[in-house]
């Protein structure tokens, strides 16, 4: 799923099925509001997002997303090649989450490049709304734990490269 419904890879480079005929929804009623969790991954698994320029990029356009788009960006991740985020839209101005993502890649993709030249973010971008069942929380800790799993660091708080742009209550 993604900002481009035609078959592609993942993050890890495995093929995905063609879902063209998959449509995004243009709004969605969540009591509450719907809450996003989004993964976005680099181009040739180039690793050099979990860097001090690149991380700040990511953690600046989040910080505007709601000033430009109407979407709040709450938990993050960033790895070396790909970034978790958590994301709501904030009333009947936001943009919709395809518009929001590729928005977001085509400026920091832009401004990473000065630093990484050839950088470049996949084309496509993985999202899941959160149900009613699942617990903001335990997807948290499930992202938290991704740089540990990794075997970057022994515990998820030794990993630089994450935080929370905004409390979201959900």
């Amino acid at each position: 799923m993604g900002e481009k419904d035609k078959a592609g890879t993942d993050c890890r480079g495995r093929s995905l099925p063609d879902r063209r005929h998959l449509q995004r929804l243009d709004r969605i009623y969540v009591p509450g509001g719907p809450l996003y969790y989004i993964t976005v991954c680099v181009g040739e698994r180039m690793p050099v997002l979990a860097e001090h320029g690149p991380a700040s990029i990511l953690v600046d356009a989040w910080r505007h997303a709601v000033a430009q788009h109407s979407w709040l960006v709450g938990r993050y991740v960033i790895m070396p090649d790909h970034v978790h985020f958590f994301a709501t839209p904030q009333g009947d101005t936001a943009k919709s989450l395809s518009a929001f993502v590729g928005y977001w890649k085509r400026t920091t993709q832009s401004r990473i490049r000065k630093l990484a030249h050839g950088f470049a973010w996949q084309p496509e971008f993985f999202d899941h709304l959160l149900r009613s069942s699942e617990s903001y929380g335990q997807k948290w800790e499930y992202v938290r734990q991704n740089p540990v799993r990794a075997q970057l660091v022994p515990v998820p708080e030794d990993w630089p490269y994450q935080g929370e742009v905004e409390v979201i209550s959900w």
